[in-house]
């Protein structure tokens, strides 16, 4: 006789809606369980994510071999350019260097529009960039065009909801 016992048998539990683990589909394919048999996806997400997933468009903008500050180019475009309009305020030119910076964040929203791989201008979605990039870029470009003094850009309506809002 053998010194080795079997254990007995687990009773089979009932089938239910959930998986006993949290699977994604993707898992389910590529990990079989412990006995080697595929284990049941479910859609729900996993607890632990292990990577995330590149955005759209978030590939190198330039081939794998060629240097670092190439494969960036664009992120690299709008940065030097955000920077000269930083420096032209700093020394001075408000208005061009705020009109510097919203056109380099417009030119970041067309850059996201049109070329397909931007590296690390691809922040979230395609759709949400150039939102994001549009958007900032076009309000920094208006608010730099009516400020004060001598402002290239009147609202008449700016100055009736002033005085709605400050008692004289």
């Amino acid at each position: 006789m053998s010194a080795e016992r079997k254990a007995p048998a687990a009773p089979e539990a009932p089938a239910t809606e959930e998986a006993p683990e949290d699977v994604t589909v993707r898992d389910a394919v590529s990990a079989p369980d412990a006995e080697g048999a595929p284990r049941r996806a479910t859609r729900r997400f996993p607890l632990f994510t292990r990577d995330t997933a590149r955005p759209e468009g978030g590939g190198r903008a330039a081939p794998g071999d060629a240097p670092a500050p190439a494969r960036q180019w664009p992120i690299l475009a709008v940065l030097l350019t955000v920077g000269l309009g930083l420096l032209l305020t700093a020394l001075d030119v408000f208005r061009v260097g705020l009109l510097v910076i919203g056109a380099a964040l417009v030119a970041g929203a067309v850059l996201r529009w049109a070329v397909p791989d931007v590296g690390m201008l691809a922040v979230r979605s395609r759709f949400t960039d150039i939102v994001t990039y549009g958007g900032l870029g076009l309000v920094i470009v208006l608010l730099a065009l009516m400020m004060q003094p001598d402002p290239l850009l009147r609202f008449p309506w700016l100055q009736d909801m002033l005085h709605f809002t400050v008692d004289s």
